[in-house]
């Protein structure tokens, strides 16, 4: 078949269906491109279609996210927590700025703060609401005031409330009690965890922030 003329697969897919011929295996929505996962759509434009009849339908209007920073964060001036209501990611506000993803709670804070001191420097919450973005509750920490604040909370997740956590803190601190007394390998065996687990936490890379005088 001469390379100007188009297949018939693209013209019944293209001309018939009304959509943007795809390769087989992507979405057939225009200029999405990601996998085919049912109706010939990917799975966030099925889930779409199936929520709303639309595989387009749902979505947050381009520019919306900002206009509520210009026109509700901004000018915020209550106390109580003003929670981001468009997209998060690990429970973070995110916004579009010149072209990239961006933490709401940072640039509203850089807004309203101004520029951090240092680049490594966090947008804290005073609340401990990640999804707040009320500008009075923001500020900059370094990353070891910001994790102070988070043990304030109760929104830390270090200890056993890490989900990579093994060890209760109480087992935790056995551990280290046992430092010098048993080889790590018997420890290991006595807790049910690898060699490199207890030595992890003898030299304080895991658990280092328990007080490492036990009895």
């Amino acid at each position: 078949m001469p390379a100007n003329v188009p297949s018939k697969i693209a013209f019944l897919d293209g001309e018939i269906s009304g959509r943007a011929s795809q390769p087989a295996c992507a979405c057939s929505i225009q200029d999405c491109g990601k996998r085919h996962y049912s109706k010939g759509f990917c799975r966030a434009h099925y889930m779409r279609w199936r929520e709303h009849g639309d595989p387009l339908g749902g979505r947050t209007a381009e520019g919306e996210p900002m206009r509520f920073i210009e026109d509700v964060v901004i000018p915020h001036r209550g106390e109580e927590c003003l929670l981001w209501p468009y997209g998060k990611v690990k429970g973070y506000g995110k916004v579009r700025v010149d072209g990239k993803d961006t933490l709401a709670n940072r640039y509203v804070c850089e807004r309203t703060h101004g520029a951090p001191p240092k680049p490594e420097h966090q947008a804290a919450h005073s609340c401990g609401n990640r999804a707040c973005v009320n500008p009075s509750h923001l500020g900059w920490k370094t990353q070891s005031e910001n994790e102070g604040d988070k043990l304030v909370h109760g929104t830390h997740s270090r200890g056993d409330r890490s989900a990579r956590a093994k060890l209760t803190e109480c087992q935790a601190r056995e551990v280290i009690s046992l430092r010098g007394v048993k080889f790590q390998r018997e420890i290991a065996a006595t807790f049910g965890v690898t060699r490199a687990a207890i030595s992890m936490i003898h030299r304080g890379i895991n658990w280092g922030w328990i007080d490492e005088d036990v009895s």
